[in-house]
């Protein structure tokens, strides 16, 4: 028998140099026309906070110049800040009311949620839409009974009337949980039940797990809207300069420093960085717990 000799596949021929080039433009091009949208949006979004940087960076006078671009690098500007301003005392004040008001509004919103979605009992739908209305009611509706009320209990200046209405309902929060509840198949918390869990222990032990996502983006949600809200404390606490928190100090930091714009920028900067570090922490969690809510399982 004669042994058939193995025959090398021929080799793939060179591409020449002005080709691979060619097709690296095309490329680059084809992802700049696919991600467009993207990238116009990103440098919408991103342009002022460049502009924020580079103002906080300039002298006192070029600041409020038509000169985009610092002649001078001043970095002891975020320094002065602090001399000018007790910011550190505003920036516990924040964490205190934007981190108590996401805690109590996961709390009260995690079991009205498990209700809403996989509970049945009377009157569940009237609830549900009275949830929405009270979404789309103005906060101004409300504030002069709620404003009335607090002075009578004598606690305005303090930020117990900014945090203690998360303990009580939230209902952004509600909605938003109650909607990626839904994306939760049923049989996980059948099964629990028929191993013997009671509501509370299948919503603890099986249901909050797998929600980390939801409950992730709904607490980002609550600590952005508190950590940026002036109109609150403004109301409740801007007779006691003890209890402001930094959006309401950085506007009096404003008003007192309205010539200097580099240290308002420097301070605007300051105030601006602690959420935009917590988005890029959370930024995965945050996205999947926003993709997946209103999808129904």
């Amino acid at each position: 028998m004669t042994a058939l000799s193995e025959v090398a596949p021929p080799r793939p021929a060179a591409v020449p140099p002005r080709v691979r080039v060619r097709q690296s433009w095309n490329r680059r091009l084809h992802w700049i026309a696919t991600h467009a949208i993207g990238l116009a949006l990103g440098i919408v979004f991103t342009l002022p906070m460049l502009f924020v940087l580079l103002t906080a960076v300039m002298k006192s006078d070029q600041a409020m110049s038509a000169s985009l671009w610092p002649t001078e690098w001043h970095f002891e500007n975020f320094v002065q800040v602090f001399e000018r301003a007790p910011l550190l005392e505003y920036f516990a004040n924040s964490m205190i009311y934007s981190g108590l008001a996401t805690v109590g509004a996961l709390l009260s919103a995690i079991p009205a949620a498990y209700a809403l979605s996989r509970l049945r009992w009377r009157g569940q739908n009237l609830f549900f839409m009275l949830t929405v209305a009270a979404m789309m009611l103005p906060p101004q509706v409300t504030v002069v009974p709620l404003y009335d009320l607090w002075v009578r209990l004598g606690l305005t200046g303090t930020l117990v009337p900014l945090v203690a209405p998360y303990f009580f309902f939230d209902a952004f929060s509600i909605f938003l949980l109650r909607q990626f509840f839904l994306t939760i198949p049923k049989d996980y918390l059948e099964a629990a039940k028929i191993d013997g869990c009671n509501e509370f222990q299948a919503m603890v032990r099986v249901l909050l797990p797998m929600a980390k996502p939801g409950i992730a983006a709904t607490a980002m949600f609550c600590f952005l809207f508190t950590w940026n809200d002036y109109f609150g404390p403004l109301l409740y606490t801007g007779e006691n300069q003890e209890h402001w928190p930094l959006s309401l100090a950085i506007a009096s930091f404003r008003g007192m420093h309205h010539v200097e714009w580099n240290l308002t920028m420097a301070a605007t900067a300051l105030i601006m960085a602690p959420v935009i570090v917590l988005f890029v922490l959370a930024q995965r969690t945050f996205v999947k717990g926003i993709t997946f809510t209103g999808v129904k399982g």
